[in-house]
Order: C-alpha cells, then sequence, then structure tokens
C-alpha cells in the first residue's frame, strides 16, 4: 500500500522543497484510494495505474427543423480499460431533462415538457434486448449485464428519438423557426472512473457535465439550404456546398483575413447547399468529450483562421454563424479570432488545441467542443467578455476532461481568468472585473462556502462565486506569487500532463507544487478548502523624515494581495503591491515602505481583483501642513 504523505515529502525533496509538512491538504477517503490504487500520484502526475475508458460513436440521425424530431441511430464500440469487471453500463440520456416528471433545478415551459428520448431498439454485442424491460431513471439509464471483464469490449446500438425543445433553451433547443442548436442529443456511455466508478449523478439543468473522450463519427440528414456547423471536420464539404462555397471556405482555412462564406444576398438566392431535398452532413472528430451540432436556413457566416502553432504551422479556424440583423454578431469572428490569438501566444499560451471553432448566434451562454452557442448582446464590451469565456474553455474543461458537475471551478474559474486576461488583449479600453464585487460584498456570510464544497451541494450565488470569481483569483494570485515565466512552467506541466485526461482537484494542486517548486499548499488551503472572508485594512501611518511607513492589517483569513494606491496633491497616483505570499506565515501585518517624490494627499488599499468585504477601513487621509 502506498503511503501517501511518505511519498509525497519525498517527492518534493526531489525539487528542493522545504518545510512542505507545515500544511498538509486533507483528502476525502476515497480521493486517498486512488492514490494508494496508485492511478493518482503524489506529484501531479497520473499514477502508474492510471486508466480511463473510452467509447467510439458511429451516429447516423435525421433531424427535421419544422417539427423539431430529432431521430436515428447510433452505435458505440465502448472500451473497459479498467481493472474492475463491470455487471452494469450507464447511459446517459440528457434530453430526459425535458421528460414528465424528471427533477429539475430550473422550471421549464409547460409546452416543453415531452415524454422524453423514446427507444425504439436496443442491442448489446449482437443480443436484441427488451426495450420494454429498460428502467430509465430520469436522465441514467442503467443497464444489467452478464460481466464486460478488463480490458473488453462492448458493441451497443441504439436507435432513438426525441423532439427538441421549441423554448425552455437550457443550453439547447430551437433559437428560431430555421435555426437550432443541438446538444446532448445522443444516449451515451457515462463515465466511469477510478473515484467514484459509474457517474450516478443526474443531470437537472444546473451543473454541468462530466463525459469521457470519444472518436466520433457523425452523419446528421437536414432540409436543403440547411448548413450544418459541427463539432470536428466537415468531411465531404463538395457533396453538401455549391463550388463558389467551398472555395470561399478553403480561402478562409488559409488566411488571415475574414472570409464572408455566406453573406445575406446568398440567403435570398438560397443556392448555398446542394440542391436535393436533402442532404446529409458528415463530420468527424477524435478525442473529444462531446459533440454538439446547429443548423440554420438563415444564417450569414464569416470565417478566418490563424497560426496557432508556429513549430507546425497548423492553423485554426474561426467561425461566426448568425442572422444579418444581429449587427453585435459581425465583429464575433475578430474577437473570436484574437481569442484564439491570445490563448496560443499569451495565457495559457498553449497552442489552441483544434482544428476550428464556431460561435453561433443561439440562446445560452454555452460551450462544447469546438462549438459555443451565445446569445446576442448588445453592448460591445460584454459581447467581447462572453466570447473569449465561452472559447477559452477549449482548454478547460475540454483539452483538460474535468468533472465540470463535481468540480465546476476547475473549468469556470479558468475561463474567467481568461476572460479577465484576453479581454484587455482585444480592447485595451475595457477592464474585466467579472463577480470580483459580488465576492468580496458577500465573502464570509452564510452563503458562502469554501470553493472546495462540490458543486452539486450548491446553487444560486453561492454556484456562482465558488464557479467563477473566487477560483479565477486564487488562479490569479498564484500566477502573481510566482511571476509569469514560473506559473506558465507550473500550469504547462499541469496541461501537460492531463490533457486528455480526468484531473482531479488534488492533481492540479500537487501538479502546480511539484513544477513551480514552490510549496504551497498554505495558499490552497486557506483560499479553496477554509472559510473566511478578504479584508485589509490601513491600520498605521507613520510619517519621519519624508518616510512614509504604512502598516497594512488582515483584519480577514483569506489572503489577498497588497495594493497601496498613493494619490499626490496634483491629482497624480503611483501603486505600491505586494503578491499574496507576505500572508504565508500566518502574520496579521505586513508594513509598505516609500519616500514620495511629492506632497501625498491620500493612501488607499484598492485593487481590480483585490476584494475586500468592508472598505471603510481602506483609506487614509494626510493632512496637510499649514504654510
Amino acid at each position: 500500500m502506498l503511503n501517501i504523505k511518505t511519498t509525497l515529502a519525498a517527492v518534493l525533496l526531489l525539487f528542493g522543497l522545504q518545510g512542505f509538512a507545515q500544511t498538509e491538504l486533507q483528502m476525502p477517503r476515497n480521493i486517498q484510494k486512488a492514490y494508494e490504487n496508485g492511478t493518482r500520484a503524489a506529484d501531479g502526475r497520473p499514477g502508474q495505474n492510471y486508466w480511463q475508458n473510452a467509447a467510439d460513436y458511429d451516429i447516423k440521425l435525421s433531424f427535421n427543423p419544422a417539427t423539431r424530431l430529432l431521430s436515428g441511430t447510433v452505435n458505440i464500440e465502448y472500451s473497459n480499460n479498467s481493472p474492475d469487471t463491470l455487471k452494469q453500463i450507464w447511459f446517459k440520456l440528457y434530453p430526459n431533462f425535458y421528460k414528465k416528471g424528471v427533477a429539475r433545478a430550473r422550471s421549464i415551459n409547460p409546452d416543453d415538457v415531452t415524454d422524453g428520448v423514446h427507444i425504439q431498439q436496443f442491442s448489446l454485442n449482437g443480443k436484441t434486448e427488451d426495450v420494454s424491460k429498460l428502467r430509465v431513471d430520469g436522465t441514467n439509464l442503467p443497464v444489467s449485464i452478464n460481466a464486460l471483464a478488463p480490458k473488453a469490449k462492448a458493441s451497443i446500438s441504439i436507435t432513438y428519438s426525441y423532439t427538441l425543445n421549441k423554448g425552455s433553451h437550457n443550453r439547447t433547443g430551437q433559437v428560431d423557426e430555421g435555426s437550432h442548436f443541438i446538444a446532448y442529443f445522443f444516449p451515451r456511455v457515462a463515465v466511469y472512473d477510478d473515484i467514484d466508478g459509474w457517474n450516478r449523478t443526474p443531470y437537472n439543468g444546473s451543473q454541468e457535465f462530466y463525459n469521457d473522450f470519444s472518436n466520433f463519427k457523425f452523419e446528421v440528414t437536414v432540409p436543403k439550404n440547411h448548413i450544418v456547423w459541427a463539432t470536428g471536420d466537415l468531411m465531404n464539404v463538395k457533396e453538401v456546398l455549391q463550388k463558389k462555397y467551398v472555395k470561399r471556405l478553403e480561402q478562409a482555412e488559409k488566411k488571415d483575413a475574414i472570409i464572408t462564406i455566406i453573406d445575406s444576398t446568398d440567403l435570398v438566392r438560397k443556392d448555398v447547399t446542394a440542391q436535393n431535398a436533402t442532404n446529409t452532413w458528415k463530420y468527424e472528430a477524435k478525442n473529444v468529450i462531446d459533440f454538439a451540432f446547429a443548423t440554420s436556413d438563415r444564417y450569414m457566416w464569416k470565417s478566418t483562421s490563424l497560426v496557432v502553432d508556429p513549430k507546425t504551422k497548423r492553423r485554426t479556424r474561426v467561425d461566426a454563424a448568425f442572422l444579418p440583423k444581429q449587427k453585435d454578431f459581425y465583429e464575433v469572428v475578430d474577437f473570436g479570432r484574437k481569442t484564439v490569438e491570445a490563448m496560443s501566444y499569451n495565457f495559457p499560451k498553449w497552442p489552441f488545441p483544434y482544428s476550428h471553432i464556431t460561435v453561433f448566434q443561439g440562446l445560452a451562454q454555452m460551450e462544447y467542443p469546438m462549438m459555443v452557442n451565445d446569445n446576442p448582446i448588445e453592448d460591445r464590451a460584454e459581447t467581447i467578455m462572453l466570447t473569449d469565456h465561452e472559447i477559452f474553455h477549449a482548454m478547460f474543461p475540454f483539452y483538460m476532461g474535468t468533472n465540470e458537475t463535481k468540480y465546476g471551478w476547475m473549468d469556470e474559474g479558468w475561463a474567467t481568468m481568461g476572460e479577465w486576461l484576453i479581454t484587455p488583449i482585444i480592447d485595451p479600453s475595457i477592464t474585466d472585473d467579472y463577480g470580483v464585487a459580488p465576492y468580496g460584498a458577500v465573502a464570509g456570510t452564510e452563503i458562502d462556502l469554501p470553493i472546495s464544497t462540490l458543486t452539486t451541494q450548491q446553487n444560486g450565488t453561492t454556484m456562482f462565486l465558488n464557479s467563477y470569481p473566487k477560483p479565477a483569483l486564487g488562479y490569479l494570485y498564484v500566477r502573481d506569487l510566482l511571476g509569469e515565466e514560473q506559473f506558465e512552467k507550473a500550469l504547462h506541466f499541469y496541461i501537460s500532463q492531463w490533457n486528455g485526461k480526468h484531473p482531479q482537484p488534488f492533481d492540479f494542486f500537487n501538479a502546480i507544487n511539484t513544477a513551480s517548486g514552490r510549496n504551497l499548499n498554505w495558499f490552497w488551503q486557506r483560499w479553496f478548502f477554509d472559510s473566511g472572508y478578504p479584508d485589509l485594512a490601513i491600520a498605521a501611518v507613520k510619517e519621519q523624515a519624508g518616510m512614509y511607513d504604512v502598516t497594512v492589517e488582515a483584519l480577514g483569513s483569506k489572503p489577498v494581495p497588497v495594493d497601496l494606491v498613493i494619490t499626490y496633491t496634483d491629482g497624480t497616483t503611483t501603486t505600491m503591491h505586494k503578491d499574496v505570499s507576505v500572508w504565508e506565515k500566518g502574520n496579521k501585518t505586513t508594513s509598505l515602505t516609500f519616500k514620495p517624490a511629492k506632497l501625498v494627499k491620500k493612501l488607499e488599499l484598492k485593487g481590480t481583483y483585490t476584494p475586500d468585504s468592508n472598505k471603510s477601513n481602506n483609506t487614509y487621509e494626510v493632512k496637510q501642513q499649514a504654510n
């Protein structure tokens, strides 16, 4: 049996860490078991016994926009890479969120209540099952099997149908009479992992998703004039698009310029697609955790591409699909391009991992592999923030495979930090501080739970704070503490070890500790696990011989940076900064000393990303001596 404490100390000694035992992160027993079994390692890497299951999906569908009926067959080749013999296979039926009688975290229009997914045929390893005996439980479908041994595979075929929701748009559904964003649309095998076994948590419309990495072959048949955008690469572009549109798309894939694939006049002519009664669009995607598609017969299409990996010259295409009247969306393709560029070259400074990303004008603010479903927004700054936030999810959770259902902060926190950093790159006039002030206002109250609280145990403001601003601030503070270069090195270590896998929180904490060579457990504990609130105060100011000595006191227990803004009598300002490491030893005060070049009018503790639950003690007015 692996001794976690001994192994962790030994590993960190290799990196020259000292005093690591001062703070030990307490693992839940189910997490500890994974380390004992060697599936995860104390240095933040996957363990020597790490495994994860996988599936290949071959999906053939028909979608009728007029009736919203989606029907077809999904064939699944499921690989049991675990050491366990499986007696059941659990499936997820996410469209059953709209099924009559299913528990939901949010209400839906009565007109959108359906009979859910109708399974017409189900076969396992060539044996047809009696579908009347399947026991669907909300969005879960557990199916008993004889046995699926370790390293064995199961062949599953499901013929099914359901009616897409017209209203009550919860990440998926009809946008208008001719436009639909369709996600979570196929029966899929639930995740079976080394932490919880089968993922049995039902989908109630609140928490997001946890899926295995899979390969997809996808076909959907839609009426003439309907374009289909989807996860993956379009394999039969010359069969479904007319020649001039194929040529435009090929140009967009090779050029930095923005190309209009379909404009408003093209839509009037209705000559974009092959002029058959229906067309079948074929896509393929490899090693992705989900698949989504959208279709419309009335959307414009703008496209561009850029080199995301200078070593290989690999390019990513960026698309925007939208109604011609939606003027705010005309810039979205540019915002998307700049986001992909910033992700590849600024933060996280990792080549954008996918061949394309499409921003589709929908009714949500939701991400999917290579697809984004964004509602129109009149405010330009908010449009930029929304675009870069949702595209940033390409890294977290999609490239990293985190469990959003349990740990929403492991993807939303990163997307929020990415939004904060990338928005000013797109437009330097914008300061993006999404969620910071709301956190400061309610920090330390009854609704403010530790970030480490499972997302399934939260809702409302609590869930928002713990998924978005609080973890983003934590990541930002560690970046500030380590410095951009060292933080980048540590983050890249985490990404390189866990992309395409399923990291959980302790994998992240341990990976950053290992790669940075720093004992950051004191910070992980206080920011992610402990209760408390951020509150700094100017406790004392001494002026002597032209020198100022400012004592800053931490009245709250949450460690935040110290940003002292010095305002001079002529109205100019200077800021002095200390990162969160000033609180590492548990001290309650720190001091800042400076010799001003001009007369000082005011001292103030404030920073864009420094929440403070009591600002009344943040300001010191300097008394000016009479002449």
